[in-house]
């Protein structure tokens, strides 16, 4: 990849993530990328690819990040379940964190029809079966059940921590992920 194309992804990425996505115009981008528009256009033909294209870097890079902690750091299919809510919580209380992307696209671009507003259904349906593959893993009876359940923790700390940061909210959702895995794993 482009080292001024990966600039220019990055660069709208924390645009992106800390003015919001509709308030970070092409003009704006460009100048903090040290770039032009002609140069963001040969790389991304619109700023909607552009979002798409952070969109999806964005996605991989957490779900790269969260597969590796569990597992470099659990052995059994139960212990990365159990686990998933440290790294959630670990990955929610850094400095950088900004939120999740699919999240606020979602906020952003409600019209379902939307690229954006697609996308990022499909992540969110990705970041769930993601979960669901390790309930099975771990024999959960009601993987799905599950995974829908941990997943709207989730992204209900996530959303709270945006708003607030600070605010408890990853403490409590793990919490009662801990009571509903534990609720779930077989005998």
């Amino acid at each position: 990849m482009s080292s001024l194309r990966e600039k220019i992804l990055s660069t709208a990425s924390n645009l992106f993530q800390t003015q919001g996505i509709n308030s970070t115009g092409v003009d704006t981008i460009v100048a903090v990328a040290g770039t032009t528009k002609m140069t963001m256009y040969k790389y991304f033909n619109s700023k909607e690819l552009l979002i798409l294209e952070v969109l999806k870097q964005g996605h991989q890079d957490f779900q790269t990040w969260l597969s590796d902690k569990l597992s470099a750091n659990t052995q059994k299919p139960s212990e990365k379940l159990q686990k998933l809510f440290d790294y959630i919580e670990e990955w929610i209380t850094s400095p950088e964190f900004n939120g999740i992307g699919f999240i606020k696209a979602a906020a952003e671009f409600p019209k379902e029809d939307s690229a954006v507003h697609q996308l990022s259904a499909e992540q969110s349906l990705q970041f769930r079966e993601y979960i669901k593959h390790l309930a099975t893993e771990a024999n959960i009876e009601d993987a799905d059940g599950l995974s829908l359940q941990l997943s709207l923790l989730f992204k209900g700390a996530v959303q709270a921590e945006q708003m607030t940061r600070g605010s408890g909210a990853i403490k409590y959702a793990k919490k009662a992920a801990k009571i509903l895995i534990d609720g779930a794993l077989p005998n």
